[in-house]
C-alpha cells in the first residue's frame, strides 16, 4: 500500500512540480514541445496495453470498444466546452480544465490498475501520466501568468487539482478492489478513449505547434520508452 501512495503522490505532484517550472523557470517553446510529444508517444502505449487491450482478453470485444468510444466522446465534448467558453478569455484555464477532465479518469484507471498488482506492472502509466503533467502543466501555469494572474492563485488552482487527481487514484485503489471485473474493464477503456482523445486534440496539436518536426522524432523516443518500462514488468 506505501508503495501504490507513492506512485499516486509522485504522478500527482508532478503538475505541482510543471507549475513551478511554468511561473518559475525557464522553458523555451521547442523544450515544451518536445517533452509534450515525448509524453504523447508514452501515452499511445499505455492507452493501448495498460487500458484497452487488458480489458478485451476475456473474450468480450464489443462492450470495451464502446466504452474507449464512449470516453473519447465525453473527453471531446467537454474539451469543446471548456475552449469555446474559458481558453479564450483566461489563457491556461482551458488546458488546467482539460487536464483535469483526462486526468480523472485516467487516474482512476491508475490506481484500479494498481490493485493486486506489482507496481511495476503499471510503471509505463503512471510513467507517461508523468512525463504528461509535467510539461502540461508548466505550459499552463505559463500562460496563466501572462494572462494576468497572480502567481499565488495560479499555484491554488494547480495544488488542487493535484490534490483532486491524487483523490481520483485513491478512489480508485481503495473503493473499487471489490467492483466485478466487468466494471473495472469499462473504467479502463473510458480512461484509455479520454487519452486517446486528448492525444489528438491538445497533446500532438500543441506539441507541433512548440517544436515542429522534432515531434515525430519525440513521439516515437516516448513511444520507445514506454515500451521498455513494459517490458520490465
Amino acid at each position: 500500500m506505501l508503495i501504490t501512495i507513492l506512485v499516486v503522490f509522485v504522478v500527482s505532484m508532478s503538475l505541482i512540480a510543471g507549475a513551478l517550472w511554468g511561473l518559475y523557470g525557464k522553458l523555451s517553446k521547442n523544450t515544451e514541445g518536445f517533452l509534450i510529444a515525448l509524453a504523447g508517444g508514452a501515452l499511445i502505449v499505455s492507452a493501448v496495453l495498460e487500458l484497452i487491450e487488458p480489458a478485451m482478453e476475456d473474450g468480450d470485444v464489443l462492450l470495451p470498444l464502446l466504452f474507449v468510444f464512449i470516453g473519447a466522446l465525453v473527453f471531446t465534448g467537454l474539451d469543446f466546452y471548456v475552449k469555446e467558453k474559458w481558453s479564450s478569455k483566461s489563457g491556461g484555464a482551458g488546458l488546467l480544465a482539460a487536464i483535469t477532465l483526462d486526468g480523472l479518469p485516467e487516474n482512476l484507471a491508475l490506481g484500479v490498475a494498481l490493485i493486486s498488482a506489482d507496481p511495476l506492472a503499471v510503471a509505463a502509466l503512471s510513467g507517461s501520466i508523468l512525463l504528461s503533467n509535467l510539461p502540461e502543466a508548466a505550459g499552463g501555469a505559463k500562460e496563466m501568468k501572462d494572462d494576468g494572474r497572480s502567481k499565488k492563485t495560479i499555484l491554488i488552482l494547480w495544488t488542487g487539482t493535484a490534490l483532486l487527481l491524487s483523490a481520483a487514484a485513491l478512489i480508485g485503489y481503495f473503493f473499487l478492489e471489490n467492483v466485478s471485473k466487468d466494471i473495472l474493464n469499462n473504467i479502463r477503456c473510458f480512461a484509455g478513449g479520454a487519452v486517446v482523445a486528448s492525444l489528438a486534440i491538445e497533446v500532438f496539436p500543441k506539441a507541433f505547434k512548440e517544436d515542429k518536426y522534432w515531434t515525430g522524432i519525440a513521439t516515437a523516443l516516448g513511444l520507445v520508452i514506454a515500451f521498455y518500462l513494459n517490458s520490465l514488468a
